[in-house]
């Protein structure tokens, strides 16, 4: 019985570009006493894998928290697997604002002690006795409240890009170190005012509403299905998004864009931005935000050590990374000394919004493309700066826009002007052919062939 994956993130990324079948971004979650894990687990996996569901869940006695990719064919049948268990039956699917066929590449689904980590070890604690949910149109209306106090239980880096004006947002890196800082804050208003709240997609606030019914407030709302379900029915029915900014989302898009608001900077310059990514050394990997201009002169990364460190050799790179525990430290921007920016931010009141039509966005593409994988890499001819590729799937020609992509390689574009097709000049190659011709880098044997063309 297969409860693993086989294929790696790239040969998968491979067969969805093949497949060209659209996907749906979903996220969901419920809290619930599970006897057993482990086998919740293992059935999951199984009943997901059948059908191309990709994504990281977790599993615990208390519950489940999924993330996930499913194809737009197999929605329903997903859907299905989930109302097999009494307690998902009726369950809201928080589909996606912006989609993305990559957004997940494999399919995790693991056992936690928790869905969500709290720090907390009590055992009087009702994770289920939780607060009053509120739809869109209500959660505007108690924002207008004057006896109103609203909280963003997320972490630091995604409040940064996006949240609800007015709201107490914890400069903090993980949900358990919220919990207690507001619960101290807020101990005079247990009576007296309304304590509304709200995360991504509804996980952490519900539990943080039990936490808060636990520890004796009387007047405890909730944000029902998060930002994400906020956004659907802002759009759905009309109403003002008093939600501006960008969602942050854990997977490979590192947001979504709600409103046409910019509220944060770039993390190296200042310049208003709310574009996170990954700092392009692997043994660095920080996350922070870092605008078009910032990304062309530092080469995608945070600091000058980690430009310096992409340009060694893969296996120089490799050995310096080596031993080095990442984990949750790449979120932890804030405490970087390579980004200054971060530092010198002033609180959210004095920040003024940028839309975002005034920012020039290099990195948005004006069209959509098609990519096609026609081969892969063979060799490079040092010397002679030439690419080798085995053309396996479909034909490339003279003129077309060639896509060449690895792990190391990054993304590298070019028009194809010349080439030869085993070992004579010529126009066309087609599968079984093997085709050379020149490139300003080093290709690797991991490498993928693409010929990219936009469509409307």
């Amino acid at each position: 019985m297969q409860l693993y994956n086989t294929l790696s993130a790239e040969e998968r990324a491979e067969l969805i570009e093949l497949a060209g079948k659209n996907r749906l971004t979903l996220s969901f979650y419920a809290y619930s006493k599970i006897e057993d894990p482990k086998k919740f687990r293992d059935d999951l996996f199984l009943a997901w894998d059948a059908l191309d569901a990709l994504g990281r869940t977790y599993v615990a006695h208390e519950g489940i928290n999924a993330q996930m990719s499913v194809p737009a064919e197999n929605f329903e049948a997903f859907r299905e697997t989930l109302q097999a268990y009494d307690f998902m039956k009726g369950i809201r699917l928080n589909v996606a604002v912006e989609q993305d066929d990559m957004s997940f590449l494999k399919l995790t689904v693991k056992v936690r002690h928790k869905i969500v980590a709290d720090g907390l070890d009590d055992a009087t604690f009702d994770v289920t006795n939780k607060g009053i949910h509120l739809k869109a149109q209500e959660f505007n209306d108690m924002l207008d409240d004057p006896d109103t106090i609203v909280v963003d239980f997320r972490n630091h880096y995604e409040s940064e890009i996006g949240r609800f004006m007015g709201a107490i947002t914890p400069d903090v890196d993980t949900f358990r170190e919220s919990l207690p800082i507001i619960n101290e804050q807020l101990q005079p208003h247990k009576e007296d005012k309304k304590l509304l709240m709200y995360c991504t997609g509804g996980i952490r606030c519900e539990k943080a509403s039990a936490y808060f019914k636990h520890q004796g407030f009387k007047n405890v709302y909730q944000l029902e299905g998060g930002i994400i379900e906020y956004t659907r029915q802002v759009k759905a029915e009309g109403l003002e998004s008093k939600f501006i900014g960008k969602n942050f989302v854990f997977d490979h898009r590192l947001g979504e864009r709600i409103t046409d608001d910019v509220i944060a900077n770039c993390h190296q310059c200042g310049a208003p931005c709310d574009t996170h990514v990954n700092c392009a050394n692997e043994g660095c990997h920080i996350l922070f935000i870092q605008c078009d201009a910032c990304a062309e002169k530092m080469h995608g990364c945070c600091s000058d050590r980690c430009t310096e460190i992409i340009q060694m050799p893969i296996e120089q790179q490799k050995e310096l990374r080596r031993g080095e525990q990442k984990g949750n430290l790449i979120f932890k921007k804030g405490k970087s000394d390579a980004l200054t920016f971060k530092k010198e931010r002033n609180i959210f009141e004095e920040i003024k919004p940028v839309k975002v039509s005034a920012i020039t966005e290099i990195r948005k593409k004006v069209q959509k493309e098609r990519k096609t994988l026609v081969g892969k890499g063979e060799h490079y001819f040092t010397k002679a700066s030439v690419a080798q590729f085995l053309i396996e799937n479909a034909s490339v020609t003279i003129g077309d826009q060639i896509l060449i992509q690895g792990p190391t390689t990054g993304e590298e574009r070019m028009t194809l002007t010349a080439m030869k097709v085993n070992g004579q000049e010529a126009t066309t190659a087609v599968p079984g052919d093997k085709v050379t011709f020149e490139v300003p880098f080093r290709i690797r044997l991991s490498d993928k062939l693409f010929v990219v063309k936009n469509i409307a």
